[in-house]
C-alpha cells in the first residue's frame, strides 16, 4: 500500500488518521458495519484518544461512520441509493468541469493529466488497487485544476465517499484499471481535441458504468450493503 502509516509533523495528527481509517474503510480493509475503537486507535498509532475522536468526527461527515452516544462508532453500510445519489451530483460537476477544460486547458495541464493516466497503468501492472485507486482520484483533481476550480474536486469529494467503496470493490471484476484507464485516456483525447461534447460523452460513460456494476456489487457483498439495490 502507497499510503505512509508513520505520523509526521508535516500536517496535524487528526488529518492524517482521517485519511489511513478512510482508505482502510474506502478499501473495505475494515469492513461496513464494523466497530471502531479510539483506544484501539490510539494505541496502534501511539497517540492520544483527542486526534482519534476528531478523525472520527470528520468521517461521520463524509458518512463513513456512525457515532452513536454511550454505544460507541460504528462503520457504516453501504447505501445503494446515497451512491446514485452521489454519482448524479458528481456527474453534473465533472461534466461542466470537462467542459470548461475542453476550452481552457493549457499545455501544461495536458502533460500532467497525461502523466497521470501513465501512472495509473504502472499501478495495473503492479496490480496495486490501493495505488490505483489514489491515482484515479488525482486525475478527476487534475481536471478541477486544469479550470482552476479545485473546489469542485472539494465537493465531489465530501459526497463521493459511499462511491469509492463500491469503485474499489469493482476493481477486480466489473470495472478494471484497464478499462478505466481507456476511460481517462478518452476524456483527456477529447479535451486536447478541444471538443467539449466529446469530452462530456466520455465523462458521461465513465461515471455511469459505476450503476451498471452497482447491482451486481450489491449482490455480491450484500451483507456490506443496508439496503436492496433494485430501490436504486
Amino acid at each position: 500500500m502507497p499510503l505512509s502509516r508513520d505520523i509526521t509533523a508535516y500536517e496535524s495528527v487528526s488529518k492524517q488518521i482521517y485519511r489511513f481509517l478512510r482508505l482502510d474503510i474506502v478499501s473495505c480493509t475494515i469492513h461496513p458495519g464494523s466497530t471502531l475503537s479510539e483506544n484501539e486507535i490510539s494505541s496502534r498509532y501511539k497517540i492520544s484518544r483527542q486526534p482519534v475522536r476528531e478523525a472520527f468526527i470528520k468521517l461521520a461527515e463524509t458518512g463513513l461512520v456512525q457515532i452513536l452516544p454511550q454505544r460507541g462508532t460504528f462503520v457504516r453500510k453501504i447505501s445503494a441509493r446515497h451512491v446514485a445519489d452521489g454519482r448524479f451530483i458528481r456527474e453534473a460537476i465533472e461534466i461542466a468541469v470537462v467542459r470548461r477544460a475542453a476550452a481552457e486547458a493549457k499545455p501544461a495541464d495536458i502533460a500532467r493529466l497525461s502523466a497521470m493516466i501513465d501512472q495509473q497503468k504502472l499501478a495495473a501492472e503492479k496490480d496495486d488497487p490501493y495505488e490505483f485507486l489514489l491515482l484515479d482520484d488525482e486525475f478527476h483533481r487534475g481536471l478541477a485544476q486544469s479550470v482552476h476550480c479545485e473546489l469542485a474536486w472539494d465537493t465531489i469529494e465530501n459526497i463521493k465517499a459511499g462511491m469509492d467503496r463500491v469503485r474499489f470493490l469493482t476493481l477486480s471484476k466489473e470495472s478494471p484499471p484497464a478499462s478505466l484507464i481507456k476511460q481517462h485516456s478518452r476524456i483527456l483525447d477529447a479535451i486536447i481535441a478541444g471538443d467539449a461534447d466529446a469530452a462530456e460523452q466520455a465523462m458521461h460513460q465513465h461515471l455511469k458504468e459505476m450503476i451498471f456494476s452497482l447491482t451486481q456489487v450489491a449482490e455480491r457483498y450484500h451483507h456490506w450493503f443496508e439496503e436492496d439495490p433494485e430501490d436504486v
